[in-house]
C-alpha cells in the first residue's frame, strides 16, 4: 500500500453522541459506564490500554498493557519493575493511558502520576494468576536482551522443576502500578468529523467538566 492509498482511508462515524449533560460529573463513573458498554459488546480485549511513558530525558515510549483493577483513585496494572516502562516510571512517574474501542467509535485518554501499590496487593494478585503465568513472570527479565527463545524456555523449565508442587514466591522485581488521574478525556466519533470530546480536569476535591473542539 502506497501513500496515496493510505491517504484515502476514511469512514463515517455514526454510532451515537456525547454531550455535557449526558456525561456523568464524575469521570470515574463515566469511565465505568463506557467500560461496561465495552464488556457487554463482547469486544476483544476491552481492558487493553495503551500506556505512554517517558524517561528523564523526555524520550517517549508506548506499549499495550491490561487494566486489572479500577478503584476510587486510580487504574492498576502489573509489570516487571525492571522493564523499560518500569524504569521509566521510576525516573518520571508522569504517564498517559489510552483506551480505544473502534467498534463503539470511542476512546478515553487518561493522564496522571504512577506509583507502586502495596506488596500485599501485588502478592494477592500474583498468586491469583495461572501457575504458568507466575512461572513466566519469574523467568522473564523483561526488556533485557536474550540470545534466543531457547534461553527463555530453558529458564522456564528450570523454574517449573524448582517449584514443582510448591508455592511460587512473588519476585521482588514484579508487581502492581497505579495511575492516579488528574485528567480524563472522552472521545465519541461523530459524523462529518465533528467528534464529541468531553474532558475533566482535577480541581481541589472535584472535577471540572468541559467540551473540547474536535
Amino acid at each position: 500500500m502506497g501513500n496515496t492509498e493510505i491517504s484515502n482511508i476514511r469512514r463515517d462515524y455514526l454510532f451515537t453522541g456525547l454531550d455535557e449533560a449526558s456525561a456523568n460529573n464524575d469521570p470515574f463513573i463515566q469511565f465505568s459506564n463506557w467500560m461496561n458498554d465495552a464488556l457487554e459488546s463482547n469486544l476483544i480485549d476491552p481492558s487493553a490500554m495503551i500506556l505512554a511513558t517517558s524517561d528523564k530525558n523526555a524520550i517517549p515510549s508506548v506499549r499495550v498493557v491490561l487494566l486489572k483493577r479500577i478503584d476510587s483513585d486510580g487504574f492498576v496494572f502489573y509489570t516487571n519493575y525492571e522493564s523499560r516502562k518500569g524504569k521509566e516510571l521510576l525516573e518520571n512517574p508522569n504517564a498517559s493511558l489510552l483506551f480505544f474501542w473502534k467498534e463503539l467509535e470511542r476512546q478515553i485518554r487518561i493522564e496522571g502520576k504512577v506509583e507502586k501499590i502495596s506488596q500485599r496487593e501485588s502478592e494477592e494478585y500474583f498468586h491469583s494468576r495461572p501457575y504458568e503465568s507466575q512461572l513466566a513472570a519469574c523467568a522473564s527479565d523483561q526488556s533485557s536482551i536474550i540470545p534466543g527463545r531457547e534461553f527463555l524456555e530453558k529458564k522456564y523449565d528450570e523454574l517449573k522443576k524448582k517449584y514443582d508442587g510448591k508455592e511460587i514466591p512473588l519476585p521482588p522485581f514484579w508487581g502492581g502500578l497505579k495511575l492516579k488521574p488528574d485528567y480524563f478525556e472522552f472521545w465519541q466519533g461523530r459524523e462529518n468529523r465533528l467528534h464529541d470530546r468531553i474532558c475533566y480536569t482535577k480541581e481541589n476535591a472535584g472535577w471540572k467538566k468541559e467540551r473540547l473542539a474536535p
